[in-house]
């Protein structure tokens, strides 16, 4: 609240002056106390507080029971309305252990589906056929080598091919006691003849003959495989 504040003044004569003075005394006083009752109104205003906020809980002693209770334990459980008319299916006694989410929604077999399940049939086996000889033998060759088995010493006969002539190959025979390790053995009518492993390129598919003559008698090979043959016949070129 102001105070307001004394003006002595010289004596006046004059009423107009008077009243202006206690015109001016009055109005200065007015605009004080409008201003300070605006402080006094504000200050007024604080806040009260009588309770607090804060109000301690005690925990439930006891819990509602899960949603997936009684269910298997896996990651989809929910619960579905029964349709009516509908029979409602016993769980069967599946283990309760926790499966992923994909091997739960597979179909687990019934043993009724397992043992009527039809077993696959077996593929058939293919036949072997008989391997085509590598060389054919004549009923005369036959029985020249024949009479060479039956001799006190016996012998096989291997055939092969060397570098020789103008053509580049000519047939070699040698006898020999047992076979090599990559030889083939050509069995015909009971008599055995051993081809080089290294010439069987060069004969496979050919015909063994015994020849006889006034000059000589030896073995002698229809080669199909010849490409050119020296016009001795010695050699020649597949």
């Amino acid at each position: 609240m102001s105070f307001c504040r004394v003006v002595v003044h010289p004596p006046v004569t004059s009423s107009a002056t008077m009243l202006r003075c206690v015109r001016n005394s009055y109005q200065t006083p007015a605009l004080r106390l409008f201003s300070s009752y605006g402080n006094a109104h504000g200050s007024s205003k604080r806040d009260m507080q009588t309770a607090t906020a804060y109000r301690p809980h005690s925990l439930p002693s006891s819990f509602p029971p899960p949603r997936s209770a009684g269910s298997s334990d896996t990651s989809i459980s929910a619960d579905f309305p029964t349709i009516p008319g509908q029979q409602s299916v016993q769980p069967g006694p599946y283990p309760n252990v926790s499966l992923r989410e994909k091997e739960a929604q597979q179909p687990k077999p019934t043993a009724s589906a397992t043992s009527t399940a039809p077993k696959p049939a077996e593929k058939p086996r293919r036949k072997l056929r008989a391997r085509k000889a590598a060389m054919k033998l004549t009923p005369v060759a036959v029985e020249q080598l024949r009479k060479l088995v039956s001799q006190p010493d016996p012998k096989m006969i291997r055939v092969g091919v060397k570098n020789r002539g103008c053509s580049g190959l000519a047939y070699h025979l040698e006898y020999v006691e047992k076979p090599g390790t990559f030889d083939e053995i050509v069995e015909q009518d009971g008599v055995k003849v051993l081809i080089d492993s290294k010439a069987l390129f060069s004969i496979i598919g050919s015909e063994m003959d015994w020849l006889e003559d006034k000059l000589s008698r030896r073995f002698v090979f229809r080669n199909p495989n010849i490409k050119e043959q020296c016009g001795c016949g010695e050699s020649f070129m597949v």
